[in-house]
């Protein structure tokens, strides 16, 4: 019998499994940027600046995670989303999603985006089944290895 998948709100004792599920997956498709160093050193600083952080728990393990981080102006992204590898299929990466789009109805923000690479088919098919639109990027990304910009619309 298969342990049931928690999601969680982040508590500090799991900064290391936040980083640890994040560079997992960048270490093997792609390059940790320093922008990546700095958001996976301290994601408190996420949760303190008004966004938020969801994690899925297994038994005692912390198997994925997502972060809803506030840009200003009522803008949200939508973040350092990572299922770990044996996890991934099992409907772990839409249940943090799905936490991550009702957290940002409660904020009354108005725009919910984020930004992937098209390399990530699996991730683009779930963001646009959750309602993600592809759209023009607005402004220059922080993110080398982003070419995709998306907007919930609900």
């Amino acid at each position: 019998m298969t342990a049931t998948i928690d999601i969680i709100t982040f508590e500090p004792r799991y900064a290391a499994d936040f980083k640890q599920l994040n560079l997992e997956w960048l270490e093997r498709l792609f390059r940790v940027e320093p922008i990546d160093v700095e958001v996976l050193s301290r994601p408190e600083d996420i949760v303190r600046a008004g966004g938020a952080i969801w994690l899925a728990r297994q038994g005692n393990a912390v198997i994925g995670c997502c972060a809803l981080i506030a840009k200003g102006d009522g803008a949200y992204e939508v973040s350092k989303m990572a299922v770990t590898a044996n996890a991934q299929g099992q409907g772990v990466g839409r249940r943090l999603l799905d936490a991550a789009v009702q957290g940002f109805s409660r904020t009354g923000g108005s725009l919910l985006f984020l930004e992937t690479n098209s390399a990530l088919k699996t991730a683009i098919a779930l963001y646009e089944s959750s309602g993600f639109k592809h759209r023009s990027r607005p402004e220059p990304s922080p993110y080398e290895r982003a070419d995709v910009y998306m907007v919930h619309t609900g």
